[in-house]
């Protein structure tokens, strides 16, 4: 059975279009509800969100639809994703609920769900939900109607959390550190969390107004951050997204370090404090520079499809803790269960800290390869993988490439695209390998 509704990272949409309309999510919390009653009598679910000021009105769609099917709702208020899967799993809660559409516009909104755990939820779950939206509602009679109450403190709580997993003898008293919450999840928690670790703090992207959530700051807008740390002169810059799971960090110079960077610096940090560290898992998209430096270090390196979702399916498979996307998007398992902006932060001020070295400094030996990405429209029909031209050109480019670069070719999951990708330790070999293949598959 394929998923209807269920995307990579649950369900997101334009507000208003289905299927984010408060009539389908009152349905889908209702199914939800009744997959939950099948294995427990009195669930608990704790429901967070961003700042999209059309966060309230599918909260109460939400909420509503719970208490229906006989479960209890915990509402925490704006909070980032990973806080949410935190306090899911402090709270022996049944199930996390996060109303956000991560670094999308406003316009947009999602829903997606943690397990009593505090990890995403897989596809057979997800295909049980789906099976029971299409069965006829089971209200629960007024005696067995689930109760609402508010977590007055959860920011709090979650800011706790964050700071635990920085070590207890360091701290970041003398750095001056710029924090861009991209007017979302984060825009309380995250300056509270280096202030209280002792940073000076300058926060931008921190006002929200529920229209404003990744306009024109934040991680993926991160020219503020840059323009931001240089202004104030400050020692680093943390930018988050709008449900504060993806980071982007910058130094004093006003470079930014991509999540390809900050993946390599926590597997060398733990290696410096003598901690095995047996492999570490990267995306098809991962720089090549990355890997070459991993296994010069004894480091097994493994990419997986490009989202973090099976980037954390990899990782489980191989009893791993360490992975993550250059889009910033960063796993640490022994400090939490899912990707968490601010506690991957906390790790790269940590080994910057610990080791009294620049964040330069201490990736100086891994220097990112040329990457050219052309995206090539596909004509109606086109079977790009029958082509024996463009497998004869593949294979050329990538003799042509040997040890020095790689070759990636593949199809958009949105459009009638295809995403030619060539890495090369030289800039005009890869532009010369990729623009190759391309016309390929142009004529």
């Amino acid at each position: 059975m394929t998923r209807k509704y269920f995307g990579t990272d649950g369900i997101r949409g334009t507000v208003g279009q289905p299927p984010i309309t408060p009539d389908f999510v009152l349905r889908l919390a209702h199914a939800v509800g009744c997959v939950l009653r099948r294995t427990e009598s009195r669930p608990t679910v704790l429901i967070g969100k961003d700042t999209r000021i059309s966060g309230y009105m599918l909260e109460s769609a939400l909420e509503s639809g719970f208490n229906s099917a006989g479960c209890d709702v915990v509402l925490l208020g704006p909070l980032p994703t990973p806080g949410v899967a935190y306090l899911t799993r402090a709270q022996r809660a049944s199930l996390g609920v996060v109303i956000s559409a991560s670094h999308n516009a406003f316009p947009d909104n999602g829903i997606k769900f943690f397990s009593a755990q505090g990890s995403k939820l897989g596809d057979d779950w997800e295909r049980a939900v789906e099976s029971a939206l299409d069965e006829p509602p089971v209200w629960a009679d007024s005696a067995t109607l689930g109760k609402s109450r508010r977590l007055d403190d959860a920011a709090g709580r979650y800011t706790e959390f964050c700071k635990s997993t920085f070590a207890n003898d360091l701290t970041l008293k003398g750095l001056k550190i710029v924090v861009d919450g991209a007017h979302g999840a984060a825009y309380l928690v995250a300056p509270m969390v280096f202030h209280e670790l002792g940073a000076e703090v300058i926060a931008i992207g921190c006002a929200p107004d529920g229209m404003n959530i990744n306009r024109d700051v934040g991680a993926t807008h991160p020219d503020a951050l840059i323009a931001a740390v240089k202004a104030n002169q400050a020692d680093y810059g943390i930018a988050l997204d709008g449900d504060a799971d993806r980071l982007q960090i910058v130094d004093a110079e006003g470079r930014l370090f991509n999540g390809d960077e900050v993946l390599y610096l926590m597997v060398t940090e733990r290696l410096a404090r003598g901690e095995l560290v047996p492999g570490t898992v990267g995306t098809l998209m991962t720089n090549m520079a990355v890997e070459v430096a991993l296994k010069a270090k004894g480091v097994e390196f493994v990419r997986a499809q490009v989202g973090d979702r099976y980037v954390l399916e990899e990782l489980d498979k191989r009893g791993w803790l360490l992975g993550g996307e250059g889009s910033g998007h960063l796993l640490a398992l022994d400090k939490h269960t899912t990707g968490d902006g601010l506690v991957s932060a906390l790790q790269v001020l940590q080994a910057c800290v610990r080791s009294k070295k620049t964040l330069a400094e201490l990736l100086s030996d891994v220097v990112l390869f040329p990457q050219t990405l052309i995206n090539v429209r596909l004509k109606p029909g086109q079977d790009w993988k029958a082509s024996a031209q463009l497998a004869a050109a593949s294979k050329a480019v990538a003799a042509e490439l040997g040890d020095s670069g790689r070759l990636l070719i593949r199809a958009s999951g949105t459009e009638p695209l295809l995403r030619v990708m060539v890495e090369a330790r030289d800039a005009v070999q890869a532009r010369a390998c990729a623009e190759r293949v391309a016309d390929t598959v142009r004529s």
